[in-house]
């Protein structure tokens, strides 16, 4: 039987099949692609801090960078997972199951992190690293700020990976005909107010005696070439916001944080400006992503959104407060002879 790739991409539309699992151990445990993607992040992250302490670009010593980038890691996971649970999802605190990993909070696959969340952790670890070395509390946000773009990219593609975080639907007039880069979900024949009616012409792709759409769903990601081919056109046609917040918050971001470090900064600037810059992106992208269902807004303003805007208005006055500091510039990303 024809199996579609993992990246079934279509004349009209991609329609999502992807395995979050590289490994999988039960039905619901195993490795994920969403763990190596944040893996990658890490380590990627921690090159680059250890390549600016070895050419004193930091004031951190070479032999502590790893102490520094521990408590980093241990901040995005903890305030990453707690944001999502506290800002998205308070009833995984009470969900409690027999398989692994026992604890809603602890099954990070549902619902994942939230990068606000992880930005609020990486902030605690930068103050407690910061008690421990004696070195500028605000010296280390910057490197945090600096090397954080390369966490919040491979984050989003782990999204992407995990069909999570959809973006809104597209305009009616462009899903007669939609544009090769939207995504589509099978997932969506699973929601509540799906009509099912209009999936009785596929039934008998799939297996009868499984229930039904579930099977279809199943079979869609499973690969199978027709089931995916069918099932296209009954699917909602979406932005791929994940695909935009990677460029903007990995991407764009690390270009600005570049830029603003090309020359010795004093410290918190740096940091001001992911606060701002991050905010801004993120009040952007935010125009084509779904709304969490139930979670707090005002008007048109998500909770991602107020989040963000809350950011812009503190990396402005960090920057304020960084300019008027009398401590000396440190860093400096340029070539030693130019910055000199």
């Amino acid at each position: 039987m024809p199996t579609a790739s993992p990246f079934t991409l279509l004349a009209e539309s991609y329609v999502h099949t992807l395995d979050p699992f590289v490994l999988r151990f039960t039905d619901t445990f195993g490795i994920r692609w969403y763990g190596i993607a944040y893996l990658c992040g890490f380590v990627a992250a921690w090159v680059l801090a250890g390549w600016m302490a070895r050419t004193r670009r930091i004031l951190v010593p070479p032999d502590r960078v790893g102490d520094v980038m521990t408590a980093l890691v241990i901040g995005v996971l903890v305030g990453g997972r707690l944001g999502h649970v506290i800002f998205y999802d308070q009833a995984l605190l009470w969900s409690f199951e027999w398989s692994p990993p026992f604890w809603g909070v602890l099954a990070i696959h549902r619902g994942g992190m939230a990068s606000h969340g992880g930005i609020i952790g990486v902030i605690v670890a930068c103050i407690w690293s910061a008690h421990r070395l004696r070195l500028p509390p605000l010296h280390l946000l910057d490197l945090a700020a600096f090397i954080a773009p390369i966490g919040l990219g491979f984050g989003r593609v782990a999204n992407f990976i995990n069909g999570e975080l959809w973006g809104r639907p597209l305009p009616l007039a462009m899903t007669g005909d939609p544009p090769w880069w939207s995504m589509k979900y099978p997932e969506e024949i699973l929601l509540p107010g799906y009509p099912v009616q209009a999936l009785e012409p596929l039934r008998h792709l799939v297996d009868p005696a499984k229930p039904f759409p579930r099977s279809l769903y199943d079979a869609a990601y499973a690969g199978r070439v027709e089931v995916v081919e069918r099932l296209a056109p009954l699917l909602t046609p979406h932005y791929p916001s994940q695909v935009f917040q990677a460029v903007t918050d990995g991407v764009l971001l690390m270009l600005l944080l570049i830029v603003v470090w090309w020359r010795p900064r004093r410290p918190g600037v740096v940091a001001a400006w992911f606060l701002m810059g991050y905010g801004a992106l993120r009040m952007l992208t935010e125009q084509f992503r779904m709304p969490d269902v139930g979670v707090f807004t005002i008007g048109w303003l998500t909770l991602p959104m107020l989040l963000s805007l809350g950011m812009i208005v503190a990396g402005g006055a960090l920057l304020a407060f960084a300019m008027r500091g009398e401590g000396s510039r440190v860093g400096g990303l340029a070539p030693r002879r130019a910055a000199e």
